[in-house]
């Protein structure tokens, strides 16, 4: 259980890097869709951040956490009503678009884009992925799935995370046997993926906006 421990952490390290250094040197930044537990409880707390979210029990957890300086209950269509235009250095929606239709995600990114003064960052799976409801969660359901194409057209550069995309399935797991087998092998091929993100199971998209 150890070994699969390090693994797992190693495996993650280069998805908590990269979100590090893009906002490295952000003042500000707003978590769409922040759940329960957000990844930027990983990173340097260098920033004021503001967690949005709609299911009240992750907003909830999330505090106990102190993730978030401060918590805004809402659905995430609704940002570019309760956020200014340009009030944050970042707006990042970290696993989360995927579970909105295309239209709706499509929306999003927009609302997302004239919220952040400096940068939008957004990470998903590559491709659609299903997923039912967990953790008593309806809003976990996954209804869409994106590719680097939806991003690279809209201007955002996607970087390749979490391995080869065929040694996953459903939630991020490990198709095969023995999982510390294929978990090694996954881990260790997202270092020289990180430049291949149709080949990666989780996309990296940045888009630095004026």
């Amino acid at each position: 259980m150890m070994l699969r421990n390090l693994l797992v952490t190693f495996g993650d390290s280069l998805y908590y890097w990269l979100l590090s250094r893009e906002l490295s040197g952000m003042k500000s930044v707003l978590d769409v869709g922040c759940g329960a537990r957000s990844p930027l409880a990983k990173v340097p707390k260098t920033f004021r951040s503001v967690g949005v979210d709609i299911f009240e029990e992750s907003i909830q957890k999330s505090k106990r956490a102190h993730i978030h300086d401060e918590y805004v209950r809402s659905d995430v269509a609704q940002i570019g009503e309760k956020f200014r235009s340009k009030s944050f250095d970042a707006v990042v929606a970290l696993d989360l678009i995927e579970h909105l239709t295309k239209d709706e995600g499509e929306k999003l990114i927009l609302s997302m884009e004239r919220v952040a003064r400096k940068k939008v960052i957004i990470m998903t799976p590559n491709g659609f992925y299903m997923q039912e409801p967990y953790e008593a969660n309806p809003y976990q359901v996954h209804k869409s799935g994106w590719e680097t194409d939806d991003f690279t057209k809209r201007g955002f550069k996607v970087w390749g995370i979490r391995g080869l995309k065929v040694l996953r399935g459903e939630y991020a797991t490990i198709r095969w046997k023995p999982w510390i087998i294929w978990g090694t092998i996954s881990a260790l091929s997202q270092y020289p993926l990180l430049w291949f993100p149709r080949l990666s199971h989780q996309l990296f998209a940045v888009k630095h906006v004026q």
